[in-house]
C-alpha cells in the first residue's frame, strides 16, 4: 500500500472521528511535514509545521489549528526555504494504522505529531519568525 492509500485510510478514521477536536488537522499536518520534499511547495511545509508546533508546543485543537491557517493565509509572506531534515520517520503513519481505534489510535496520532515535529527542530526559528512577522 502506498503512503496515499495510507493517509486516505486513517483520513477516514479523522474525518469520522466524534470528537470536536477535528484530530483530522493533525493528520494533514504530520503527513505533509514527513512526506515533504524538494517538490513540496513551502506553504505546504511551514502550514503543516505551524500546525504541529501549535499542536504539539501551545495544544491548540485541530479546529484552533485549522482556524490559524485560515488567518494567516490571508497573509502575503515570503516563505524562507531551509533544508528539510534527512530522519523524519521515526514515528509513521504505517505505526499509527496498527493501532485499535479509539484512544490507542488517538494517542498514536499525538506521537506521530510529536516525533515529526521533533524531527524539524532544527527548523523551528523558521516557523517562529514566520508567526512573529
Amino acid at each position: 500500500m502506498d503512503k496515499q492509500e495510507l493517509y486516505n485510510q486513517l483520513a477516514f478514521y479523522t474525518l469520522a472521528h466524534p470528537s470536536p477536536n477535528f484530530i483530522h488537522q493533525h493528520v494533514v499536518d504530520a503527513f505533509a511535514a514527513q512526506n515533504a520534499n524538494e517538490k513540496t511547495k513551502w506553504i505546504t511545509i511551514y502550514f503543516a509545521l505551524i500546525g504541529l508546533y501549535l499542536y504539539v508546543e501551545k495544544g491548540y485543537t485541530g479546529k484552533e489549528v485549522q482556524l490559524e491557517h485560515i488567518r494567516l493565509s490571508n497573509r502575503k509572506k515570503e516563505f524562507s526555504p531551509f533544508v528539510l531534515p534527512e530522519n523524519r520517520e521515526s514515528f509513521t503513519i504505517e505505526d499509527v494504522l496498527t493501532k485499535e481505534q479509539g484512544r490507542e489510535k488517538d494517542q498514536a496520532i499525538e506521537i506521530w505529531c510529536k516525533a515529526v515535529w521533533e524531527a524539524y527542530a532544527s527548523c523551528k526559528s523558521y516557523i517562529l519568525d514566520y508567526l512573529e512577522n
